[in-house]
């Protein structure tokens, strides 16, 4: 069973978002929350296995509840329930640290899907997020140099596609017809080579690079 913590403003939305995950019978509600703060709150006390959360509340908001776990050093995957028109939310979010980020149009199997990538440490960014954040990224600012280290393999280049697509590694590994632990050594050696720390700023470093085409 996966434990999840529901975050958003809307109380109706929660009710309806919570009772569809519970009906797959893969998913307990643990903790619901109605703002960033309250949401913290609620992840630092039950440790849930996945956060769904909002970007837009009153008071604090999902910027500032991913933020602020990241301060207190809560290493919990989020998944951003966003809507086309936040664009620079979602740009904020992954910087915070969202490990996911869905359109609230989505159905209750591409939730699932979503929800179980990141229960198994996987990354998830739906395609029609990936192009608007691509666009968002380059009206904003130039690209940025790629750090002076070794060009990916071609084998690493799958591998980064396939994060971005949110696979897990297990995932990853069926896929490829590859051992986990050799894509867990091709991941290590992606972040390495990308110089970032996690895999959700490896997506974000791709997607500004254009290194998933």
């Amino acid at each position: 069973m996966i434990r999840v913590c529901l975050v958003d403003d809307q109380t109706l939305v929660r009710q309806g978002i919570s009772g569809l995950l519970g009906v797959t019978g893969e998913v307990e509600v643990i903790a619901e929350a109605g703002d960033g703060a309250a949401a913290v709150e609620a992840v630092a006390r039950d440790r849930p296995d996945v956060v769904l959360l909002d970007l837009r509340m009153p008071g604090r908001d999902g910027i500032w509840a991913l933020r602020a776990l990241r301060a207190r050093g809560i290493d919990v995957p989020v998944l951003v329930l966003t809507t086309f028109d936040d664009d620079e939310l979602v740009l904020q979010a992954v910087r915070a640290g969202a490990a996911g980020y869905l359109l609230k149009d989505v159905t209750l199997d591409q939730l699932m899907g979503a929800v179980r990538t990141l229960a198994a440490g996987g990354t998830l960014v739906q395609p029609a997020i990936t192009d608007r954040l691509l666009r968002a990224v380059r009206a904003g600012s130039p690209p940025e140099p790629l750090p002076q280290r070794p060009i990916l393999t071609d084998r690493e280049r799958d591998v980064l596609r396939l994060l971005a697509s949110g696979y897990a590694n297990r995932e990853i590994a069926a896929a490829l017809f590859l051992a986990e632990g050799t894509v867990k050594n091709h991941v290590s050696s992606v972040l390495f080579k990308l110089g970032v720390k996690d895999r959700t700023s490896a997506v974000l470093h791709a997607l500004r690079h254009g290194l998933l085409g």
